[in-house]
């Protein structure tokens, strides 16, 4: 019984965290168990976990298996980019300056900022009262 060979990555973004598995098929996209357009609901959060596979010009060529948990729906596309990304880097190394120019082998940092204690959020302040 052969297997067939499989490229596992970890791609985040703010709360996101998706776990992507790239193997040699179709090019069907499968996230939480359920197609890709059924998941994602908008055209745009589609294109964006499809354009690493699209720079690469290899959409038919792997079938990609997600699961993916926290932060919304914007997120888990992001984490799915970059997983997807990072997947297709051990395919072949030299797809990496056109992903790279791409930008979608940089794990964006923007988090939310946390709360501080004596405040009512992170930056607003309680009114203050000179008398």
């Amino acid at each position: 019984m052969a297997t067939i060979p499989s490229f596992n990555a970890t791609g985040r973004r703010k709360t996101a965290v998706a776990r992507v598995r790239l193997m040699a098929g179709t090019g069907k996209i499968e996230v939480n168990g359920k197609p890709a357009e059924d998941y994602f609901p908008t055209v745009a959060l589609q294109n964006a976990i499809m354009a690493p596979l699209m720079v690469a010009k290899l959409t038919n060529n792997y079938d990609v298996m997600v699961n993916t948990t926290g932060g919304g729906l914007n997120g888990q596309a992001g984490a799915i980019r970059l997983g997807i990304a990072r997947a297709l880097l051990q395919v072949d190394i030299a797809l990496r300056p056109a992903l790279k120019v791409e930008g979608f082998l940089t794990r964006d940092p923007r988090m939310k900022e946390r709360k501080k204690s004596g405040q009512p959020g992170a930056r607003k302040r309680f009114q203050f009262s000179k008398r």
